[in-house]
């Protein structure tokens, strides 16, 4: 009988071990990926353009590196190449709420708070798919909200795209998890001969456009 009651135990708890272990599979395996949308980085112009099913649909000023453009650990730099939407982080959250270790601290910032240059509003987790950006996910690098949003429009960042809260809001809105991230060296133009319009046109296509493309 105890033989019999050990081994039932053991069942019960091998069952639950399996459960545990292959829940977290089935959720990732089961999350369904966007292939509709793809984010566009121009280094050059420190602008982006989201791309729905290949149509530029808004567009806006970002901040990379002011370090470099480079993937090393300890680089601080901005990865270049095509990487992916690992995870999103803060949704619901009020803009300005302030992140650490992307955990809400529960204080919320105005924007070009003095002396302040917290994570804020939105996280989008980058994952590098080539060897030369192969380490951004372990380096943290991520689409977020800046409470510097006066330094948007040049490279004022770690590594991380920095955009304004209002316009990460949108973003994490719009896309979501495995849609594609293109970061290049090169103007707009240059990437997406689509974008090769004037700024009025690419403008009125995207709809949030207050910036016109270029620096």
């Amino acid at each position: 009988m105890l033989l019999e009651l050990l081994m039932k135990m053991n069942g019960r708890w091998c069952f639950r071990a399996l459960v545990a272990l292959a829940l977290p599979l089935l959720i990732t395996s089961c999350a369904t990926r966007d292939t509709r949308h793809r984010v566009v980085i121009s280094v050059p112009e420190q602008r982006m353009v989201v791309l729905d099913e290949g149509r530029p649909v808004s567009s806006y000023p970002i901040s990379t590196s002011k370090f470099a453009l480079a993937d090393t650990p300890g680089s601080r730099g901005t990865p270049l190449g095509e990487l992916e939407i690992a995870k999103k982080i803060g949704n619901g959250a009020p803009s300005g709420a302030v992140f650490k270790s992307r955990r809400r601290t529960g204080e919320i910032l105005p924007p070009d708070a003095p002396g302040r240059d917290p994570i804020v509003t939105r996280i989008l987790w980058l994952r590098g798919l080539e060897a030369q950006n192969a380490n951004a996910y372990g380096r943290y690098i991520y689409i977020h909200g800046t409470a510097e949003e006066r330094s948007i429009g040049e490279p004022a960042s770690y590594g991380c795209i920095r955009m304004r809260s209002s316009d990460v809001i949108q973003l994490y809105n719009r896309v979501g998890f495995g849609a594609r991230v293109t970061i290049a060296n090169a103007p707009l133009a240059a990437i997406l001969p689509a974008l090769s319009t004037p700024a009025t046109q690419v403008a009125a296509a995207a709809g949030s456009v207050d910036v016109p493309p270029g620096r």
